[in-house]
């Protein structure tokens, strides 16, 4: 079986890894060169940190990692600070470490196992077979300074795999658009030269204080990047009423103009510009698979609507979609007797099951996540689980549990039982297309969601 995977982030890198480990043909196409910088807070959870544990790649502080031991939460004025919880089946450390080193270090990753991967070569269309199948992809070939060459190039492969972000041009390709049901969100960020580049906390802002003690829609963030600097910023969702009305950027000068001096998170310590970035959640983009293609990470909208996390559900959707592949192709050569569409036909019988196997993993998760972020749109609903929650470090660490997905399926404490009924309760969330996907509201949530770059 030969696979090619559009895009060399976290999810394409990982998905890449798996399938040249096993033996199988892959390519991975690329629209820039390495290094690049990508939108993200550069912050790894536990969730993600076992995936990089999975990958057996190495993440030592001298290369750059930097390891932290949990988050500590600021809101109402209070602070306090919740350390990673035990967990069996997750590391109890998280990590800092910037897309522009991390998404590079990935791909190198995957090439050693064998994947070969093409730099400028930015993927426009998917390519289909006569009977509708999807058959490759066509890409238009880019110079060193990332404009087009005019020439392009066509691929062809039994499998693609969709790890093209946000935009996902593969899929749009197609006509699978965007859902119009499901949460978005905005990120903006920079970098600041800080004393506090060194912090052993993932800090997270549950209330932004501007100016004059005004609060300001949406949470933010400070993690401490180890290198002199520290990555701010913050995040807002479209259940806020303020979604798609401001200058996000203007937001965040607002806040960081209102922290401490001594933070040095000012303009004449900035590192490069505020820079955003969509996010996609709760399945956004739907079905998962269609035939001979795959949803991987931002592209399927793989985004958890509780925290903004998608690092680690990228990376997880491309381990899934590896193994359906493996077993499809395992499959395929036991039976050894099968060839041409018969062979596509075997092969989309098994690997539809991705779609099922990814939501039944985080369906129940992200359902629950989408009426956390209609809750958390209203300021009053907010302020009031703010000034109940944080005086209780006992209720903000399971909702920190609950956020990030760190819990043990088998475990019998009361924090995994409780967010096993609670998940139990809330029906897992669709991965059929919905029937409104194409329609206007979904382009004009998308046009509201565009932060210059």
């Amino acid at each position: 079986m030969k696979v090619l995977i559009v895009g060399a982030g976290p999810a394409g890198s990982t998905a890449a890894y798996y399938l040249a480990q096993a033996g199988i043909d892959v390519t991975v196409l690329e629209k820039t060169s390495f290094p690049r910088e990508k939108v993200c807070g550069d912050g790894l959870t536990p969730r993600a940190v076992r995936e990089i544990q999975k990958l057996g790649m190495p993440h030592r502080e001298t290369d750059g990692w930097r390891r932290n031991k949990g988050l500590r939460l600021i809101a109402g004025g209070r602070s306090i600070e919740l350390p990673w919880p035990e967990v069996s089946d997750f590391p109890q450390y998280g990590l800092i470490r910037t897309r522009l080193g991390f998404d590079e270090e990935l791909a190198r990753h995957a090439h050693s196992a064998g994947a070969v991967v093409l730099e400028r070569h930015s993927v426009t269309e998917a390519l289909r077979s006569e009977d509708g199948r999807v058959a490759g992809v066509r890409a238009a070939l880019l110079d060193e300074s990332g404009r087009k060459t005019g020439e392009t190039r066509d691929f062809h492969a039994d499998v693609v795999l969709a790890a093209d972000g946000n935009s996902s041009r593969t899929a749009v390709s197609l006509g699978i658009q965007k859902r119009d049901d499901r949460p978005l969100g905005v990120a903006v960020r920079t970098y600041f030269t800080s004393p506090r580049h060194n912090d052993d906390w993932m800090e997270g802002w549950l209330e932004l204080p501007g100016r004059g003690g005004k609060l300001l829609p949406g949470y933010g963030w400070v993690f401490g990047v180890g290198d002199g600097t520290s990555n701010v910023g913050l995040g807002i969702l479209n259940s806020s009423k303020e979604f798609g009305k401001l200058d996000y950027k203007q937001v965040l000068r607002e806040w960081t103009a209102g922290m401490p001096a001594e933070w040095g998170f000012t303009p004449e310590n900035q590192v490069g510009e505020i820079r955003g970035a969509a996010l996609p959640m709760g399945f956004n983009r739907t079905p998962h698979y269609s035939p001979g293609l795959m949803l991987l990470g931002d592209a399927g909208g793989m985004v958890s609507p509780f925290n903004g996390e998608g690092i680690s559900y990228a990376m997880e959707s491309a381990r899934f979609a590896a193994e359906f592949i493996i077993d499809a192709t395992s499959s395929g050569r036991s039976a050894g007797l099968r060839s041409g569409a018969s062979a596509a036909h075997d092969a989309d019988a098994h690997l539809s099951g991705y779609a099922d196997y990814v939501r039944g993993q985080w369906g129940s998760h992200f359902t629950l996540g989408r009426a956390f972020a209609a809750l958390i749109g209203k300021p009053a609903v907010m302020k009031l689980a703010l000034r109940t929650g944080m005086p209780l470090p006992v209720l903000m660490r399971f909702v920190v549990r609950l956020l990030a997905n760190l819990t043990d399926p088998a475990a019998k404490g009361f924090e995994d039982r409780v967010i096993r009924v609670l998940e139990k309760l809330a029906p897992p969330t669709s991965n059929m297309p919905s029937t409104s996907a194409s329609g206007s509201k979904s382009a004009d949530s998308e046009n509201k969601a565009r932060v210059n770059p």
